[in-house]
């Protein structure tokens, strides 16, 4: 699958790919929450249809930004993991966490609190450290 871009801007080629509604949710999934298989991915919260979420994990496959492997006790089953591209948007994810928290919950005052918010709040470069040290631990568990 080709990816299409708008112009040569390099903020508008990156909204081309992870500006629409679900790429940086399924982003955010692997990253926070554990995510990696495609009934995960559609037992989640947000509720993506499926046929939209093979489109979305077919071009975050073809551009890199994760990878699909089999399990390796169960070579049926596909995982999805984030690539070194992928952790890449980690800043970007805490940073639009960060906006919400600060700009949202006058109008959503529900969002979500607790540690890692409070973690967020103090040291957004942490946060994201964190973040990315714990992905790449779960990788190695993958061997990868």
């Amino acid at each position: 699958m080709k990816q299409e871009f708008r112009c040569n801007c390099p903020i508008t080629s990156a909204i081309d790919i992870i500006g629409d509604k679900w790429m940086l949710v399924i982003v955010k999934q692997m990253l926070l929450e554990g995510k990696e298989t495609f009934k995960h991915f559609t037992e989640s919260d947000e509720a993506i249809a499926t046929n939209i979420l093979s489109t979305k994990l077919k071009l975050l496959e073809d551009i890199g930004i994760v990878s699909k492997n089999k399990l390796p006790d169960n070579k049926k089953t596909n995982i999805y993991l984030l690539t070194e591209k992928g952790l890449a948007l980690t800043p970007i994810i805490v940073e639009l966490a960060n906006w919400s928290d600060h700009h949202l919950r006058d109008v959503h005052p529900s969002l979500m609190n607790g540690e890692a918010i409070k973690l967020l709040r103090n040291d957004k470069s942490a946060f994201a450290d964190m973040l990315k040290r714990n992905y790449r631990e779960k990788l190695r568990s993958f061997g990868i």
